[in-house]
């Protein structure tokens, strides 16, 4: 009888897939095929160096709401000051953090903020947590508002991960109709995915991030250096959407990773800042060109229907998102296979890559996952339309993806029976 260490619940032919040498797959495009029906282009390198030591990459939208992402390391507190106060438009500012970063950053962006003595900086301290990230712990900081009296100019930054960074942009959306917030992201996830791009939401009983609004940031100002801090496992989890960007739309920075994976799990400085960089050019260049998410900005959740449904019938906090997203994609590649849509050689470097960086790749034995649990929990993926479920799936050379409800049923449900085969949750 095996122990409950992971174990690999590959198809056939994903296990002759792992058993071939990996071989370099290079594509000259980053397009989708046609269910998608978007082209996806490499990165138009929107960022530009500037005279001091952070970079900006720049999210152009319509109607003059553009805005910056600043990437640095170790700014002084004059230089962040004077970034940050640059983007607040009113007098009163709504700091709002975790428990578990308030004790080591609160404190530093209170000041900064209070630089000068221009600014009445109020704080909020919520709960830490994916099981937190809920419509009643978001109240809190709605009756921090009204308690305080803060108006319509008021600017919420939230300091903090993906989850702070989702609830505050929520919070902001929702208070008196609609009030800017600033990202400060202390994690990879947070830093290369989720405070770009206006996503914001809380999670419900029957569906992760199905309460929300789209609502664009002010700024999103990262220091590296808060990564200091950030324990390995929330590293790894943040990894799996640099990924992401390399499987989809990147190619030659998937090929970066396979060489550089240890210099990123070591957080040497520059290696990080490149991964963090390029990540944001991708993720900028996509909301661009799709800010609603009406076609190409869905590709961004390769791995995440899978992923989002081991987050909630596996209960939240018990997965970082990173790490179910990982073993979302190994679902979605080993399906991609299945179908013939990607070489096995492919499915051997996506699998080699998640492993180097140290994420799941599969179930643990006392998952409770079983096939309905899957199959009932997508079915209410925000993806689903007009009662069809539509995923994205690898299709092609490296770096080529679609967006489509045109897939093998079949290939999905033995995708899914080979992932649960030997899960707690299986009827015996």
């Amino acid at each position: 009888m095996r122990s409950k260490q992971p174990h690999h619940h590959f198809s056939l032919l994903t296990r002759v897939a792992l058993l071939l040498p990996s071989v370099p797959i290079f594509t000259s495009g980053f397009a989708a095929s046609r269910e998608s029906r978007v082209h996806i282009q490499q990165p138009s390198k929107l960022y530009e160096s500037t005279s001091g030591d952070y970079d900006v990459v720049k999210v152009d939208l319509a109607d003059e709401r553009d805005y910056p992402i600043y990437i640095g390391a170790g700014y002084s507190d004059d230089e962040a000051a004077k970034i940050l106060k640059s983007h607040v438009k009113g007098k009163q500012v709504l700091l709002v953090t975790n428990d578990k970063i308030s004790p080591m950053y609160l404190e530093k962006y209170e000041s900064i903020l209070k630089q000068g003595g221009d600014k009445v900086v109020e704080t909020c301290i919520l709960p830490d947590g994916e099981d937190c990230k809920t419509m009643d712990v978001l109240t809190n900081i709605l009756d921090k508002c009204l308690e305080k009296g803060l108006d319509r100019k008021t600017t919420f930054v939230a300091l903090g991960g993906g989850v702070i960074g989702d609830m505050v942009g929520f919070a902001a959306s929702i208070y008196q109709r609609g009030v800017n917030f600033i990202q400060i992201p202390t994690t990879v996830m947070a830093m290369v995915d989720s405070s770009v791009g206006g996503k914001t939401g809380v999670n419900h009983p029957l569906g992760k991030n199905m309460i929300g609004a789209f609502h664009q940031p002010q700024c999103v100002f990262i220091d590296t250096e808060t990564l200091g801090t950030l324990p390995d496992r929330e590293l790894q989890s943040g990894i799996s959407e640099i990924i992401k960007y390399g499987l989809i739309r990147d190619a030659p920075f998937f090929e970066w990773q396979e060489e550089n994976m240890d210099k990123l799990l070591a957080r040497e400085p520059a290696s990080l800042r490149y991964a963090i960089k390029r990540s944001c050019e991708n993720k900028a260049d996509v909301v661009r060109e799709d800010e609603k998410e009406a076609g190409v900005r869905a590709t961004l959740n390769l791995g995440h229907t899978f992923g989002h449904a081991i987050e909630n019938g596996s209960g939240y906090g018990t997965w970082l998102h990173g790490e179910a997203v990982a073993i979302g994609t190994a679902m979605a590649a080993t399906m991609s296979a299945e179908m013939g849509w990607i070489d096995e050689s492919l499915v051997k470097r996506i699998y080699d890559i998640l492993l180097k960086a140290k994420l799941p790749v599969e179930l643990p034995l006392d998952s409770p996952m079983d096939k309905n649990t899957f199959l009932k929990l997508m079915s209410v993926d925000k993806k689903v339309a007009d009662g069809q479920l539509r995923l994205i799936l690898l299709k092609g050379a490296l770096g080529n993806c679609v967006f489509t409800g045109d897939f093998d049923q079949n290939a999905m449900e033995k995708t899914i029976d080979d992932f649960v085969a030997e899960c707690a949750g299986q009827p015996a």
